[in-house]
């Protein structure tokens, strides 16, 4: 499948700002009394981070004026249920916030706010796990690993933001991340792996009752282009995928690994190894958008 920028940078930065108030939110249930000042700067960071995913969701929109009619089908759809639930928690992050400035009870927005964090993550994945058409994404990993990568992603900039105010929680954060981050790396090598033991259901021969063993499509009937090439295959060569994947493996899981497990927790490096994370995600991200394979490409694998 086409992997489109919008959906790449709105499920890594929305994944990140779930997993940051998780975080925040499970060290007060865990009886740490957060610094004032690093909540307000969480609840500030999962607000922007949030803001700034939904606008890049908003270029995947063909008509941005009918946005709201995506809440229409919220008892059949993901989406819908996904658009509902992004506000909701987005307010409940605010309340949290506001919370803190007037120093009273923050514990009760906070506790909803990152069960609705949760249901974003299954409401996320669970879009893509449920086209049935797409055998990569038909599977329960897909929303686990969703889960689990942006946890990793929002531990780790809660470690660089304790770190930064001082906390001695940044340690604890730090470990964590580390935890997370090779979970996530075994949940997205069994996700590769799976991918690659598919067998297609379909082939050319049985699609056109032709048993000859070698048939190669040539051309789909026209000169250029057209929205099948465009939104259902990524155009790339194998070994740019395998290059994406390697980036992938490097910096979104390699790295950071290692940085970790040596004993990074300065603010500066772990602020740093969070932007390396974030764009291992990004290739993470646009290589399961890549390895969704269409039926329809063995028709439109190639044009005159």
């Amino acid at each position: 499948m086409h992997p489109p920028l919008s959906m790449i940078f709105f499920t890594t930065l929305a994944g990140a700002a779930q997993g940051l108030l998780l975080a925040l939110v499970g060290l007060e249930l865990a009886g740490v009394v957060l610094p004032r000042p690093m909540a307000l700067a969480g609840a500030v960071l999962v607000l922007v981070l949030s803001g700034v995913g939904l606008v890049a969701a908003s270029f995947h929109l063909g008509h941005p004026l009918r946005a709201w009619r995506a809440v229409a089908m919220w008892r059949t759809s993901w989406l819908s249920r996904e658009v509902i639930a992004m506000p909701i928690f987005m307010a409940l992050v605010l309340a949290w916030g506001l919370a803190h400035w007037a120093q009273v009870p923050a514990l009760v927005p906070g506790v909803m706010a990152a069960v609705l964090a949760i249901v974003l993550y299954l409401c996320t994945g669970m879009i893509y796990a449920a086209i049935k058409a797409i055998r990569e994404w038909a599977h329960p990993i897909v929303p686990i690993n969703y889960l689990v990568l942006g946890v990793a992603s929002g531990l780790l900039l809660a470690a660089a933001l304790a770190a930064s105010f001082g906390s001695a929680s940044a340690v604890a954060l730090g470990a964590l991340a580390l935890v997370t981050t090779v979970l996530g790396a075994a949940t997205r090598g069994y996700a590769l792996w799976r991918h690659l033991q598919l067998v297609p259901k379909t082939t050319l021969q049985s699609a056109i009752g032709v048993r000859h063993p070698r048939i190669v499509q040539k051309s789909q009937g026209s000169m250029g282009g057209s929205f099948n090439t465009r939104e259902f295959f990524h155009q790339r060569s194998p070994g740019f995928v395998l290059r994406m994947r390697w980036v992938a493996a490097v910096l979104g899981f390699g790295l950071p690994v290692l940085a970790l497990a040596a004993g990074a927790r300065s603010a500066p490096v772990l602020a740093l190894l969070f932007g390396v994370q974030y764009l291992g995600l990004l290739a993470e991200r646009w290589s399961f958008f890549a390895e969704g394979q269409h039926t329809q490409n063995l028709y439109y694998d190639a044009r005159s």
